[in-house]
């Protein structure tokens, strides 16, 4: 068991990790039968689902990144829904809005797309400020608002949202509050010469698939339940005090203007092999303490994903550059020296000790 009668979270137990790998191989196999290659890809959406997070994928079109987000909710058998993000989209077309009887002459709610288990926002940087706010509502909240009522949103709920890195003609910047909301940024590259030999040669696409299944769905495979047993699962996995410093230095490293910064002995923060100096003046806003709180989680995942019982320093790492690239902002002059925020997550690294 991973809770006792107190509902304290205990320690998941080797039998336990090994079902729960034994899960996530089943669902990497899976979910190849349809998406080739992109590991990151499949492995972050689960990871999200698995925290009750959300999660930011970016990459050009014709990345999977749709294909793989329906391909997942069909074997969990969740309800999806799919919302275009356009300039002109209200927020009733997302939350839902209140419609008159005139019979009655009362008001009923008639909720929007937002009421599923896994919503896939396309192009979500797409859409106005007012849009953005319903949705900062449902994912902060995991509710949204409808006149005067708080509707609370069916559980589980992920949001999924992608963004196109080139094109930005007609687009809004997110605001750094509903960033820090995801839990995780996924960069959705292209595939490799030898899997888009495969895609092509195999004729992996959307519409053969779509066609493959009578309701373009894929059999459910997997339960909801089974994603509440990785969870508990997840959350049992041991991560020790000194690991949990690690990640505390890591995010407060990110900080320009925190005193907690300094890298001291006393306080773990030490410099190893490289300095502050080397990328301080790239950030002009470093990272919350929820990027601390996702990255122990995701470390944990990571460390479930691999078969293992317990945090190590390199499942740390794994997690620093998907749970920070989109809550550090950097500065002018990292844009002009053309340095990513993975190169400065890279330089964090570097200046912080490993335990």
């Amino acid at each position: 068991m991973l809770e006792n009668n107190q509902g304290q979270v205990c320690l998941a137990s080797d039998a336990d990790v090994k079902k729960a790998f034994s899960i996530i191989e089943k669902y990497r196999t899976e979910m190849s039968g349809k998406i080739v290659g992109q590991k990151d890809l499949v492995d972050g959406i689960l990871a999200s689902a698995v925290a009750g997070g959300h999660a930011l994928l970016e990459g050009v079109p014709g990345v999977a990144k749709t294909l793989a987000v329906r391909t997942f909710a069909s074997l969990f058998s969740l309800d999806f829904k799919r919302i275009q993000f356009t300039p002109d989209l209200l927020p009733s077309d997302l939350i839902g809005t209140l419609i008159y009887n005139r019979q009655t002459g009362d008001f009923s709610v008639r909720k929007g797309p937002v009421f599923t288990n896994i919503v896939l926002a396309d192009e979500i940087n797409r859409a106005p400020a007012k849009v953005q706010s319903a949705l900062l509502e449902a994912m902060a909240e995991h509710q949204v608002t409808i006149g005067e009522d708080s509707l609370i949103l069916p559980a589980p709920f992920t949001v999924l949202a992608t963004q196109n890195p080139v094109e930005h003609e007609g687009t809004y910047r997110l605001p750094e509050a509903e960033l820090d909301r995801f839990f995780i940024k996924i960069m959705v590259d292209y595939p490799s010469v030898d899997e888009e030999t495969r895609i092509i040669s195999s004729g992996f696409n959307s519409n053969a698939v779509l066609s493959a299944d009578k309701d373009g769905k894929k059999a459910p495979v997997f339960s909801a339940d089974d994603l509440v047993f990785l969870h508990n699962t997840a959350a049992g996995i041991h991560c020790d005090e000194s690991i949990v410093r690690y990640i505390v230095s890591i995010v407060s490293a990110t900080r320009p203007s925190s005193p907690k910064t300094k890298l001291q002995n006393s306080s773990g923060y030490v410099n190893t092999k490289g300095s502050r100096g080397d990328y301080l003046h790239y950030i002009y806003l470093g990272a919350s303490p929820r990027a601390g709180i996702s990255m122990y989680s995701y470390a944990k995942i990571k460390a479930m994903f691999s078969g293992e019982n317990w945090v190590s320093p390199e499942n740390v790492k794994d997690a620093a550059y998907d749970v920070l690239r989109h809550r550090i902002s950097l500065s002018y002059e990292a844009g002009a020296s053309g340095v990513s925020a993975d190169d400065v997550i890279s330089m964090i690294l570097n200046a912080v000790s490993v335990p």
